[in-house]
């Protein structure tokens, strides 16, 4: 990924001196187990932890030559330790080290993403509860409907990104394991116990039954879960540059002293981080076919899912952190207008209690077809001609058959909104979690 969408933590995951330090690692610990079972010598399993090492620009050039990485790893390898060299990778096969390896790497970021999201959550949970009663107006199909409050709307993102925090601790379980079963995954040549010792030593659980590879359903699960944080980071972004828009204006993007908005126009201010977000999100979601494509190999083993791994496995966890911190700081610093989203709550004159009157008049005997129509009746009046909507109900005969200008004064109350509110809350924070 380039620099400019990465973070110095996430990019040494993926760094080819952070992946030949694991390969070095896997070979070290098969090796000592291979020495403890007697296959081996102690001599050369410790040969290989004293003297192994490795250079990633001679790799390369060897490489070059035998057109194949662990081959060119070995022999690197084999360059520092020795004679005893040829014990090193006894009974193994280049997807051990290569799989295992990545499902290390996979593990280290999954680590990075959980924190990623936990400080999300935070930020979160912190501006739900400021604007818990914050009213505003809610929209369906971009349209006024009733009211809600700015600390629902984000507590029913937190909510999202709640789950999605399960889902990846369930895509990292499943990614997290070691296969040590040489060709064609039948343990032929190596002991089980060897996997085991790797396992154990890397923190990974072992692959039940591998053929030759780990299964790719193990990796098309990470990469969906992933995508669906994504997701959630889009469906936010957007939320934040729909209210950022002129004509809404209810919450905005800090803008710091000095930024510019625009080459051509000063007084821009633009929704730049959201957009962006909108963009990584993209590029991450587009991970997941590939991921999916890969599930599907040859029999035993092939390399088709090899290159797109090599691709999609950086680039999508380095471009989903930095997403996430940017999310994280944009939230934090979101600027929030209270009193504009009371001006656009109030924009049509009240008509966004209109099914309280609908609902109030069916509980005083007019069927619901005869109060739908008369309450429509006197919305479609305010569109048109403006004016406030309760005067409207009140000097409407049919519907002062029913109701009082006392009741229907009630009916606008906007307490009503909020009387659920608090009970939302519980739902969506622990018990023990409360409070900004």
């Amino acid at each position: 990924m380039i620099p400019r969408y990465s973070r110095p933590q996430m990019a040494r995951i993926w760094e080819p001196e952070n992946r030949y330090r694991i390969w070095l690692e896997i070979e070290a610990l098969a090796s000592e187990a291979q020495a403890s079972l007697g296959v081996i010598p102690e001599s050369a399993a410790q040969a290989l932890r004293q003297k192994g090492a490795f250079e990633s620009r001679r790799i390369d050039a060897i490489e070059r030559e035998t057109h194949h990485d662990v081959i060119a790893f070995l022999t690197n390898l084999a360059e520092h330790v020795g004679p005893e060299a040829r014990f090193i990778h006894q009974g193994m096969t280049s997807s051990d080290v290569l799989d295992t390896a990545l499902a290390v790497q996979l593990k280290e970021a999954a680590d990075l993403l959980l924190a990623d999201l936990d400080a999300l959550l935070a930020v979160l949970k912190r501006r739900a509860f400021e604007h818990k009663l914050t009213l505003m107006v809610g929209r369906s199909h971009g349209i006024h409907a009733e009211p809600t409050t700015f600390g629902l709307k984000l507590a029913g993102h937190y909510a999202e990104f709640a789950r999605n925090r399960e889902r990846l601790l369930a895509a990292r379980r499943a990614i997290a394991t070691c296969a040590i079963s040489g060709a064609v995954g039948t343990f032929a040549n190596i002991d089980p116990r060897v996997e085991a010792h790797v396992a154990k030593a890397l923190g990974l659980e072992v692959e039940p039954i591998s053929t030759q590879v780990i299964p790719r359903d193990r990796h098309a699960q990470f990469f969906m879960a992933l995508a669906l944080i994504a997701a959630a980071v889009e469906r936010l972004a957007t939320e934040i540059r729909h209210l950022q828009r002129t004509e809404v204006g209810e919450a905005e993007e800090y803008f710091a002293p000095g930024q510019k908005g625009s080459s051509a126009m000063p007084h821009k201010r633009n929704p730049i981080l959201a957009e962006n977000l909108t963009g990584l999100a993209r590029l991450v979601r587009m991970t997941v076919v590939p991921a999916l494509e890969d599930v599907v190999l040859w029999h035993e083993r092939d390399i088709s899912h090899s290159s797109v791994e090599r691709v999609i496995a950086p680039d999508a966890t380095t471009l989903l952190d930095f997403a996430l911190a940017r999310l994280t700081g944009l939230i934090d610093r979101l600027v929030v207008y209270p009193e504009r989203m009371k001006r656009n709550l109030e924009r049509l004159g009240g008509l966004v209690d209109s099914e309280r009157v609908l609902l109030a008049l069916t509980q005083k005997g007019m069927s619901r077809e005869d109060a739908y129509r008369a309450v429509q009746r006197n919305a479609m009046a305010v569109f048109e001609k403006g004016g406030r909507f309760s005067d409207l109900v009140k000097s409407d005969p049919e519907i002062a058959r029913f109701l009082d200008a006392r009741a229907i004064d009630a009916l606008f109350d906007a307490g009503g909104h909020l009387k659920h509110v608090e009970t939302i809350f519980r739902r969506v924070f622990p018990a023990g979690d409360r409070g900004a």
